[in-house]
């Protein structure tokens, strides 16, 4: 099931998007219909927090209206309505693992860069847009603007000293984001904060798919294109940390939450990995794809 945040006329609210992603069924206003309450929040991290109950609440509206034939009367095109991003604005920094595949270590340096210990670094919540929406290209602070596809994961519920055999059971979903970064500001800056947090630098989405339609979150496909060229072509399978170990080691002296969003490290194939460097320019279309959830699609403004 992919969960999106979703903004008209109406206001903000939750979306059931069809499996052909044509079409968004206001989770809310039919559950209402259904139920005779107003059970389901307007705000995707609200809803997370309810736990398994929000999902469960989610099926039986999608089967109710398949089952009395509604469709018609209650799914929306997707064209007619505003996608926002999963999360517009989280509530904390997004978690980043850094150098998580052997290949991009060593396409940015060398096998001695290959880390031993799960990497983490951050990116503001205003970094946050949505699918569609342009990446500014902000010229006037930097001139590598480069890209990272990333499977992301969504946290479920609130957990710490969470165990690697248990931590997938902490997972509402996963989603696609684009790690966009100012190199140049990168090395200017000696860390990775400043150049991880411009404006714009988090596209986000399409969507959350729930954690059921995804039998293995570390055998994913993902590829990313620009202006049409294949740049980054891997599976998630070639973490060096997997999933599970990720989320228990963020979790030993940290409580996470729900909402909190876990990029998990992009593949070999950026543009400083190029040489010479192939950086972003003003017109470029990203697309990042990755089996099972969908493709986030930006423009550089």
């Amino acid at each position: 099931m992919k969960f999106a945040t979703i903004k008209n006329e109406n206001g903000q609210w939750i979306g059931i998007v069809n499996d052909k992603g044509s079409h968004v069924l206001p989770l809310r206003e039919v559950h209402e219909k259904m139920s005779g309450n107003a059970y389901i929040p307007a705000d995707m991290v609200q809803a997370i927090s309810l736990g398994d109950q929000f999902y469960q609440e989610a099926e039986k509206t999608v089967q109710w209206v398949k089952d009395n034939k509604l469709e018609s009367d209650f799914f929306l095109p997707l064209s007619t309505v505003e996608l926002l991003a999963p999360i517009p604005r989280p509530a904390k920094n997004i978690f980043c693992v850094g150098k998580n595949y052997a290949e991009h270590a060593i396409e940015l340096g060398s096998k001695e860069d290959i880390p031993e210990h799960v990497m983490v670094f951050t990116k503001a919540p205003t970094t946050v847009t949505a699918h569609e929406q342009n990446i500014l290209a902000q010229r006037e602070l930097t001139e590598q603007l480069d890209y990272e596809g990333e499977l992301a994961v969504v946290i479920g519920k609130e957990g710490k000293a969470i165990t690697k055999e248990e931590a997938l059971d902490y997972v509402f979903g996963y989603t696609i984001i684009n790690d966009v970064t100012a190199r140049d500001l990168q090395e200017k800056h000696k860390q990775f904060f400043i150049g991880k947090s411009l404006d714009t630098a988090c596209p986000m989405g399409p969507w959350i798919v729930h954690k059921s339609a995804i039998a293995n979150p570390n055998a994913l496909d993902i590829k990313t294109t620009v202006n049409g060229e294949l740049r980054q072509d891997s599976n998630t399978e070639k973490f060096i940390f997997p999933i599970e170990e990720v989320i228990a080691v963020l979790s030993q002296g940290m409580t996470l939450e729900p909402g909190d969003i876990i990029a998990t490290g992009t593949p070999a194939g950026v543009g400083k990995g190029f040489k010479p460097p192939r950086f972003l320019k003003s017109g470029d279309l990203i697309e990042i794809s990755i089996k099972g959830i969908g493709t986030l699609r930006n423009k550089v403004e």
